[in-house]
């Protein structure tokens, strides 16, 4: 069990605060690492840390803004003076203000371009800055892991009728940045992978499936249908696989895309 232990290691969560970002936090610190739980919310990032097993602590992080990645940089090798594992969680699903007009705006037709431009700040450019100014102090170590978490949307396209209710009404389509933005994480990290490796640095995807999250009924009754174990995902179900990734346990490993998908993909 000495290959999964991550103890005196310092680990960076980006999007801490998330559904899955929480179990991330909670994973590494379970395997012994002093983890940094950053998001947006600096109380409440302040008040899960507190909670965790582990010294760590809680930071306010923009991940599409440069000074605010390095200051979080240098507060972290102030406190800790090392980073060993940045897990580039942080990333968006489009919102609309208006449910009543959800349904004509996510259409590909009327898809606006803010939107499209703010998934792409958040969720490809924002692993682009951390793992550059963050990644950037493990490469000086010369090891270390790096784990871009990216959707099994970003390897197939959304099953738009899974979004359609019982009458047939649809009110909701997925919109096209949302698998845009993970399909560039995965190349991404086949870049990283390579351009780092001579540098002891390993960097793997993390692909997860659908998480259960209080979704209307019929739309958890389709997905589960379409998947082979029968169900979504629970926010717990990646810990394993996340501490796989970012441990010894999986040192001959980089440029990977581990898929945790309940078996989505495999038909």
């Amino acid at each position: 069990m000495e290959l999964f232990s991550l103890k005196n290691k310092t680990a960076i969560v980006t999007g801490a605060l998330g559904l899955i970002g929480k179990e991330h936090c909670k994973a590494l610190s379970e395997a012994g690492a002093n983890v940094v739980a950053a998001d947006i919310d600096e109380a409440n990032c302040k008040k899960f840390a507190s909670e965790l097993s582990t010294d760590s602590i809680g930071y306010s992080l923009d991940v599409t803004n440069p000074d605010s990645i390095r200051n979080l940089r240098d507060e972290v090798l102030k406190n800790f003076g090392h980073i060993d594992i940045l897990v580039n969680n942080a990333a968006i699903n489009d919102m609309f203000e208006n449910p009543k007009a959800a349904a004509e705006q996510s259409k590909f037709e009327n898809y606006p371009l803010e939107l499209w431009q703010k998934s792409i700040d958040v969720n490809l450019t924002g692993v682009f800055l951390c793992s550059q100014i963050l990644g950037s102090e493990i490469a000086k170590q010369s090891s270390g892991s790096i784990i871009n978490i990216a959707s099994t949307y970003g390897i197939t396209a959304p099953d738009q009728s899974l979004y359609i209710k019982q009458d047939g009404t649809q009110e909701f389509y997925k919109p096209p940045a949302y698998s845009a933005t993970k399909g560039a994480v995965i190349m991404f990290t086949r870049y990283l992978a390579a351009y780092w490796g001579k540098a002891g640095v390993r960097v793997n995807t993390l692909t997860p499936g659908g998480v259960e999250n209080s979704q209307d009924e019929f739309f958890i009754e389709k997905y589960s249908a379409k998947t082979p174990l029968g169900r979504m995902a629970k926010p717990t179900d990646y810990k394993g696989a996340l501490i796989f990734l970012a441990s010894d346990a999986s040192s001959y490993m980089t440029g990977a895309n581990l898929v945790i998908d309940g078996g989505w993909t495999s038909w």
